[in-house]
């Protein structure tokens, strides 16, 4: 299927001793959910947090919608230009094995969105013994940008975390997406994750991605996946100016490469010893693509 990818591979072992984005997350495991939230007598809980971006008229972006829930906090922070900002807070532990967490995000046409987050999402074991669930699903319209550059996703020892990522562009649409796995904090051994990205264009498909790390996936920590390396990332740009101005595939700083996708998008994959070097790398392929 042109501009379509199809990987899977496994990752892990311990971000680095002080690397970024790897900060305890509040709470503890079995934190009971918050009022309103659907729970399981094991504390399992359900939650879907929603951001609607839309443009103003004047220039700017408003957010007629930001609805938090559960462990997802959202804040806004202050706009950029005609650019609306939200930052996730994470408001309890989560995600915990058994949980189900979402956040949905609409970019109206013509606005202009921003979305990060304050900390690392750390996949913890919980006391179900079932796989916890965290599906993000963004919509971009015509005309709109939006950048998801959130904090690394640690997958800590004992859990296991089945992470779905979908997209859905028009076709003037332009995303900045980046995502940041590492395996394991320090000292210890990672859990299981898999991660899945998809991302449709115009109604066809760009890129169908899905990667699987850990106890239970084979192959994940020999020389054909990720060859000892701590960390995996990439950096996804889908810009209609590289319809008639595609980027030119390349090698990057140490184990990273920049390829051009159908779309017209480009793709930045990257695998790195530790949290630090990662981010590096990716920061690289931001400037090489402009």
């Amino acid at each position: 299927m042109p501009g379509t990818l199809g990987t899977k591979g496994t990752l892990a072992t311990p971000a680095a001793p002080g690397a970024p984005g790897t900060p305890a997350t509040p709470g503890a495991p079995g934190t009971p959910a918050a009022p309103g939230i659907p729970a399981t007598p094991s504390t399992a809980l359900q939650a879907t947090a929603r951001i609607v971006a839309e443009a103003d008229g004047r220039g700017g972006t408003v957010l007629p919608v930001l609805a938090g829930d559960g462990p997802l906090a959202l804040r806004r922070t202050r706009a950029v230009g005609g650019e609306a900002r939200v930052t996730v807070v994470g408001a309890m532990s989560a995600p915990l094995g058994g949980d189900r967490i979402a956040l949905e995000v609409t970019a109206g046409p013509g606005a202009r969105l921003y979305i990060g987050s304050a900390a690392a999402t750390i996949a913890l074991p919980g006391r179900t013994g079932r796989p916890a669930h965290y599906e993000i699903r963004l919509t971009v319209a015509d005309g709109a940008t939006l950048h998801w550059l959130p904090e690394p996703l640690i997958s800590a020892q004992g859990s296991d975390l089945r992470m779905t990522t979908r997209v859905e562009l028009a076709p003037t649409a332009r995303l900045v997406l980046r995502e940041e796995q590492i395996l394991g904090r320090t000292g210890e051994s990672p859990g299981h994750l898999t991660a899945r990205l998809t991302v449709h264009r115009a109604g066809g498909p760009l890129l169908d991605q899905e990667l699987s790390y850990g106890p239970g996936a084979p192959g994940w920590d020999g020389g054909a996946v990720l060859g000892g390396h701590r960390a995996v990332g990439q950096l996804l740009v889908v810009d209609p100016s590289y319809a008639t101005g595609p980027v030119v595939p390349r090698a990057l700083t140490g184990t990273a490469v920049l390829t051009p996708l159908a779309g017209p998008a480009a793709l930045a994959t990257v695998v790195a010893p530790d949290a630090l070097h990662l981010r590096r790398a990716l920061d690289e392929a931001v400037a090489a693509v402009g």
